[in-house]
């Protein structure tokens, strides 16, 4: 059984940093494919970032620069660190696996069959 568990998520000031984890079990993320949604109300969900079983990531235009995606296999934990936040990144936050290999488009919610129940994330003015 697949399960997806977010983290770290909270209230923050712009320009602030937060760190989001994905605990994840019932299979392996360092053989895995892995990503980051976010979606506000009222609005569609959005890819932030992914890692492949390739370890290359893949971030989206608005993120990128700011944030990054890891992993620590170790912990078997999925990792996003968000620097110089912005209001425009409030939203929840989502985790989302798949079983590799992972021959897909990076970024599409409809590429991936496990998710996480979400950690909110706020950033304030």
């Amino acid at each position: 059984q697949v399960q997806l568990v977010e983290s770290g998520g909270g209230s923050v000031q712009a320009g602030g940093s937060l760190r989001v984890s994905c605990q994840a079990s019932g299979f392996s993320i360092s053989s895995g494919c892995m990503g980051w949604f976010r979606q506000a109300p009222g609005k569609e969900r959005e890819g932030i970032a992914d890692i492949k079983d390739d370890d290359i990531p893949i971030y989206g235009d608005s993120v990128k620069c700011r944030f990054t995606i890891s992993k620590d296999n170790t912990k078997n934990t999925l990792y996003l660190q968000m620097d110089s936040l912005k209001p425009e990144d409030t939203g929840m936050y989502y985790c989302a696996a798949r079983r590799g290999p992972c021959y897909f488009i990076s970024r599409r919610a409809s590429m991936y069959n496990y998710w996480g129940q979400g950690t909110q994330v706020t950033v304030s003015p």
